[in-house]
């Protein structure tokens, strides 16, 4: 009887452990399956092609994301702009239909008013002083109000400095855009900047200034370095004016309710990709203005650095007066900009 005991408790024990180990593993499976179900699978938006800084920039966040999140959060990168024109991915990334976005600020002024402290001519002293303001305080206000309209900046990215290019001569002082009928995107602040320095701002669209330059219907006109060497801007326009009148950044931006879904280590460690990639970007972006700078002094064109923008920015009062009479909610951040050092 003992033994038969025995034997019965013994199959007993090893149906009991057959049986523990299989909900072991039915457990297991459904926890992989459960982690797989949560695991974030976003698609992002890239107006660039291939051999553009932020094209190579956002294939490293992409993959920073996966790194630093085990996997939790993977990117889909669509660059050349296949998801849409930027103002239809704008509004997909605040509606969440695509998750993330590379983004230039000026066109979002339209939808966040703090936006628009970017395009505020002269409003930083150098590139290295924007990222200073939009890394400090004053972004921060800016980053806030975007992220409320669905659009949370995760990393900013180096668009260039917009400065002055023309045919008749340096330009060193407000005094020397006297008279000049100069190019200017379609904005009352640009048109007013040229025309604050005793100049004629001039809306055209780009397409035409090439052979308005070289035709004299325009005495000048205004892009970064590298937009003036890559679209031949130099071979009708002898003179570069370093004056970085404009500097716009661009962010990642992503959808704000996206990452707010995310744990607290996730959202450390996409900002932390972000904010790499945004590093790398801003390399390249540097190669590439130096490489556009030795080319087109090399085809004669004269390149000359202003230095003291003082006078710029005291022309500029009247601009900004009119600017702050019609959004007096901005004084505050504006000053916050100018008085960061």
């Amino acid at each position: 009887m003992h033994s038969q005991a025995s034997r019965y408790e013994l199959r007993e024990r090893t149906m009991y452990n057959s049986f523990s180990k299989a909900l072991l593993g039915t457990a297991a499976a459904l926890s992989f399956v459960a982690s797989a179900a949560v695991a974030e699978e976003w698609r992002a938006w890239n107006i660039h092609s291939d051999g553009h800084p932020n094209t190579a920039a956002m294939d490293r966040f992409a993959e920073l994301v996966a790194d630093k999140t085990g996997g939790e959060v993977s990117v889909e990168v669509f660059h050349g702009g296949v998801l849409g024109t930027q103002p239809d991915a704008i509004e997909q990334v605040q509606l969440g239909a695509i998750d993330v976005g590379n983004f230039n600020l000026g066109p979002l002024g339209s939808i966040v008013n703090e936006a628009n402290l970017v395009s505020l001519p002269f409003i930083f002293r150098d590139v290295d002083h924007m990222f200073r303001v939009m890394d400090g305080p004053a972004g921060e206000q800016v980053s806030a109000a975007m992220g409320e309209a669905g659009l949370l900046p995760i990393g900013w990215f180096d668009a260039g400095a917009r400065s002055f290019y023309n045919n008749t001569g340096p330009i060193n002082t407000p005094d020397d855009v006297a008279g000049m009928k100069i190019r200017v995107m379609n904005n009352d602040l640009f048109t007013g900047m040229v025309n604050a320095m005793g100049g004629n701002g001039t809306p055209m669209a780009f397409s035409e200034v090439y052979q308005s330059l070289s035709t004299g219907v325009v005495d000048g006109a205004e892009n970064n370095l590298p937009s003036f060497q890559s679209v031949g801007h130099f071979e009708v326009a002898g003179f570069y004016s370093l004056s970085e009148h404009l500097i716009i950044p661009e962010c990642i931006c992503v959808n704000t309710a996206a990452f707010e879904g995310l744990s607290a280590d996730m959202q450390a460690a996409v900002v932390a990709a972000a904010e790499e990639a945004a590093a790398y970007q801003r390399e390249l972006w540097s190669e590439q203005t130096e490489a556009s700078r030795e080319a087109v002094t090399a085809a004669g064109v004269q390149i000359n650095e202003i230095a003291d923008k003082t006078p710029f920015q005291e022309a500029m009062v009247p601009v900004y007066e009119d600017y702050l009479a019609a959004n007096p909610s901005m004084a505050e951040l504006v000053e916050l900009a100018q008085s960061t050092e």
